[in-house]
């Protein structure tokens, strides 16, 4: 990012940045010079081109943050529940339902007019046990386990049926090197519980855009599989609307240029692109890949964990403008970019402050830990800025 425009986005939003988390700032205050958008914040800026999301926690769906609450409704257009919908949260053992938070999410989603996103029905991890092994500890018949999803799916999308505009119907079913994961679905049901779960869905929800979505999608073995797996099924009349292509990226890495081919790959398939659980790790790596397989993890150490005390300025400088790029990259395909999601909304809340190292402090998002704009969202905002004050 240019040093001198940086500047100038720095003098010219200061304040209005302080006022959106304040709520005091009107949306012509956002930036100098620029045409007032429908709605305040990075929503009304990007609405002429893509929705643009975050993720809410579970204390914000439980009602013990309203200042976050507050200054979601004025950023952002889409929300996904970052934890509340997954199976374990919400259907614990076979008997029991915890519908308290996804209940909160969707009736805030309402009320705020946000574009709904359910995460997820079918995915391998945040499983009970119950699902697929008995009392003695031996494995369900096929039947069982496809009563069990069956019967998952039509709760839980029924109960929402109408209320949410996008379900994450499967996630993460493809490993890095281009098969199928070998989870306790697809050992139950081979590869055929994926076109399933998408049928089901269809079947509960008529009108809920339907979508796959995975992490590392950046890799040609990755993608190409996933992709030629779900042209296949859509011969066969499975409903699938779009790919969420999670972007949890780092400072430099995954290159730009991979980034693209992946969007272009999945919209010449006929396929819609969500940019999902989207933000940009700053510390170092404790592997020696990127991705979002939780049940990794690392010992900690001082030496991956540098900025206890806060981020060095030449580090949010480098954050800015790796925003700014991706920023710029989804403008560019916004004919094909359906919608863009942070995974989390301040540094505070994010999962990658605990992963894949417990005890590590990150500074992954657009807003502070106190929620405050950084020069991220400076560099985000000031691209629409710039297109509009010419």
């Amino acid at each position: 990012m240019n040093g001198d425009r940086r500047q100038f986005l720095r003098n010219s939003l200061a304040a209005a940045g302080a006022g959106l988390v304040l709520g005091t700032a009107g949306p012509r205050s956002l930036l100098a010079a620029a045409t007032t958008p429908p709605q305040s914040g990075l929503a009304g800026l990007f609405a002429p081109d893509f929705a643009v999301g975050t993720a809410l926690s579970n204390t914000t769906l439980l009602g013990q943050n309203p200042s976050l609450e507050s200054l979601v409704a004025r950023e952002f257009s889409a929300i996904t529940a970052e934890n509340a919908m997954k199976w374990e949260e919400i259907h614990p053992t076979a008997d029991s339902w915890d519908w308290q938070r996804a209940d909160y999410f969707v009736e805030y989603g309402q009320r705020t007019g946000m574009y709904t996103i359910g995460h997820t029905l079918v995915w391998h991890s945040q499983m009970p046990e119950w699902v697929f092994i008995d009392q003695d500890g031996k494995p369900r018949p096929k039947a069982v386990v496809q009563k069990a999803m069956e019967e998952h799916i039509a709760a839980v999308a029924g109960r929402y049926r109408g209320r949410i505009q996008a379900w994450d119907v499967v996630n993460e079913a493809v490993t890095d090197d281009g098969k199928w994961r070998e989870s306790h679905w697809y050992n139950t049901f081979g590869e055929d519980y994926f076109s399933r779960a998408f049928h089901l869905a269809r079947e509960v929800d008529p009108k809920a855009e339907l979508l796959y979505n995975d992490y590392n999608m950046t890799i040609p073995a990755k993608r190409d599989f996933a992709l030629a797996q779900i042209q296949k099924f859509r011969k066969q009349g499975m409903p699938i609307e779009g790919v969420g292509m999670q972007a949890h990226v780092h400072l430099s890495e995954p290159e730009i240029a991979k980034l693209e081919a992946s969007i272009e790959a999945i919209a010449a398939a006929g396929l819609e692109v969500h940019i999902t659980e989207l933000e940009v790790d700053v510390l170092p790596k404790a592997y020696d890949y990127m991705g979002a397989e939780i049940s990794t993890n690392f010992e900690y150490s001082d030496e991956l964990n540098p900025f206890r005390d806060g981020l060095p300025q030449k580090v949010a400088d480098q954050l800015a403008a790796r925003y700014e790029s991706l920023f710029n990259l989804f403008l560019k395909h916004k004919d094909k970019i359906r919608r863009v999601s942070l995974w989390g909304t301040t540094d505070a809340e994010s999962w990658k402050n605990d992963w894949p190292v417990v005890g590590r402090t990150n500074y992954p998002l657009i807003f502070d830990r106190e929620g405050k704009p950084k020069e991220a969202y400076y560099a985000v905002a000031g691209l629409k800025g710039a297109s509009k004050s010419g």
